[in-house]
């Protein structure tokens, strides 16, 4: 995929569909950071890959960085300063989460590095993950003043109560990624690029052969009882941007306004 200077700048979703794999990857310069403005293409191009005929399955994957993707984009919550600023943004991540459960097409998560806060939702949401040694997870919301809250439908539907509570609880540690393959985050986990980039094609090959309709009943048999999400995440989204506004969360921003340079 081609990519211009300003992209390589501010941040890109892009999508190309080659032998019926619809390959959507993202980008941001800040550890693939996710923005109001990437967030709402993300929901957009996963809407078009549901709606396409074309398409059988999906690959999300983001450019080659350390960072799989790092979550919420502090630069841009540093500039919120009421509540409905502050549940927009959050409604952003539910509403990518409400496109990945509602697509048509499996989606096939490639996960790289490393992998922070909201962008732990896009894992988990995805129907099936394969991930590197070093996909390291970690929950940091808590230590900033708010909760993984919008996210963790998702994460509880796909890794159990007990697994999330721990990364939400301990919002200071990285736990690896074997850890998170254990617990059902990754479905694969593997020791260098080549061999993930070979399971990668193996599944998305063998998915975009099979029978479109055989692929939507199974994926939405997996996605059974979540009608409700819709509801439940305004209502997170809400609570989220609530304590966004409170002192913790102002002060943490503050101090890491200080310790960036712009």
């Amino acid at each position: 995929m081609i990519v211009d200077e300003k992209e390589a700048k501010e941040g890109f979703v892009k999508s190309e569909v080659h032998n019926h794999i619809s390959t959507i990857l993202f980008y941001h310069p800040k550890g693939n950071a996710l923005p109001s403005k990437l967030l709402k293409k993300l929901k957009e191009e996963i809407d078009h890959a549901s709606h396409d005929d074309n398409v059988k399955v999906v690959l999300l994957r983001s450019v080659q960085h350390d960072v799989f993707c790092s979550g919420a984009y502090f630069n841009e919550l540093l500039e919120i300063k009421d509540q409905k600023a502050a549940q927009t943004f959050f409604m952003g991540f539910a509403e990518v989460i409400k496109s990945m459960r509602k697509c048509a097409k499996l989606i096939v998560a490639r996960v790289h590095g490393k992998v922070v806060g909201g962008g732990l939702g896009l894992v988990a949401a995805a129907d099936y993950a394969i991930a590197l040694e070093g996909a390291d997870v970690r929950l940091s919301e808590l230590s900033i003043g708010i909760g993984p809250y919008v996210i963790a439908p998702a994460m509880v539907r796909k890794m159990g109560l007990s697994s999330f509570s721990q990364l939400a609880i301990d919002a200071h540690l990285w736990r690896n990624s074997d850890w998170a393959r254990r617990k059902g985050l990754y479905a694969e986990l593997h020791p260098n690029k080549a061999s993930m980039e070979e399971s990668i094609e193996r599944l998305t090959t063998s998915l975009a052969k099979n029978s479109h309709a055989a692929n939507t009943n199974l994926k939405r048999m997996f996605w059974e009882d979540t009608e409700d999400w819709d509801n439940l995440m305004q209502d997170r989204a809400a609570k989220t941007a609530e304590l966004l506004l409170q002192d913790q969360a102002q002060q943490f921003l503050a101090q890491f306004n200080k310790s960036v340079v712009f």
